[in-house]
């Protein structure tokens, strides 16, 4: 087992190779490359949107809970609170979570599909690099497109959990806004979560193409790859998460 996960590391770091080579046809990149933020960037909005909007009332709830019986704590310190779970944690890790459930299973099935139809074996005959004409588009696509889609959740949020509160009356919406700029430091908080969607963009689009890329088999084969391409984005996603908090925020 621990051979063949080294020589899965080995296969995907070759692919990557052939990927990050320059495109033929800047033309055809470019003309890919907006399809695919069409694909897998915009279409993703909405299911962003809803997601943080609710989980920011939920984080402010359950924050309100705890901190509740504490009649000495002030109320914009669970707005504080509130900030620092969405943009350490909730945006950057659990949106992209979400995004590799819904991005990396059509990114794996779509090239699965073109694998096992031999269409990518057509590129090849003619002479064309398959892995960076199919696969750059699509991590380019995420490396774009995904800080915005966090950036949008971080806002969406702050100001869900702010009406939450507001509504519940658990916090006023003044309090808030005081809280969320209460201690506030960017690089702690907006620029590090920045830094973790674009590896995680990254982990994204690149585990969830060489899943998709080396199917072997047939139209089962290609819904086992894209199972492994979830599991193992998440997986790399965490481990990232793991080793970049580590880092960044411990040194």
């Amino acid at each position: 087992m621990i051979t063949n996960f080294f020589e899965g590391i080995g296969a995907y770091a070759l692919l990557m190779t052939k990927v990050f080579r320059r495109p033929d046809r800047w033309k055809l990149f470019y003309r890919a490359l907006v399809k695919e933020i069409q694909l897998l960037g915009l279409d993703s909005i909405g299911i962003v949107v809803i997601l943080s909007v609710f989980m920011g009332g939920v984080v402010t709830i359950q924050t309100a809970f705890q901190l509740s019986d504490d009649p000495l704590i002030p109320t914009y310190y669970i707005a504080m609170a509130t900030r620092e779970s969405i943009t350490l944690e909730f945006s950057p890790t659990v949106v992209s979570l979400i995004l590799a459930g819904k991005v990396g299973s059509n990114v794996a099935s779509s090239l699965g599909t073109m694998r096992v139809s031999e269409q990518i074996d057509a590129l090849e005959v003619m002479g064309v690099n398959s892995a960076s004409f199919l696969i750059l588009p699509k991590i380019v696509a995420q490396l774009l497109f995904n800080p915005i889609l966090i950036i949008m959740s971080l806002f969406l949020g702050l100001w869900g959990g702010a009406m939450a509160g507001d509504l519940l009356g658990l916090v006023p919406f003044e309090e808030s806004v005081m809280g969320y700029r209460l201690e506030f430091i960017p690089f702690e908080n907006a620029f590090y979560a920045l830094i973790k969607t674009v590896v995680f963009a990254f982990i994204i689009g690149s585990v969830s193409a060489y899943s998709g890329y080396t199917v072997k088999g047939g139209a089962v084969e290609v819904g086992v790859a894209s199972t492994n391409a979830v599991v193992r984005s998440c997986l790399a996603i965490i481990l990232a998460n793991y080793l970049l908090t580590d880092l960044i925020l411990t040194s």
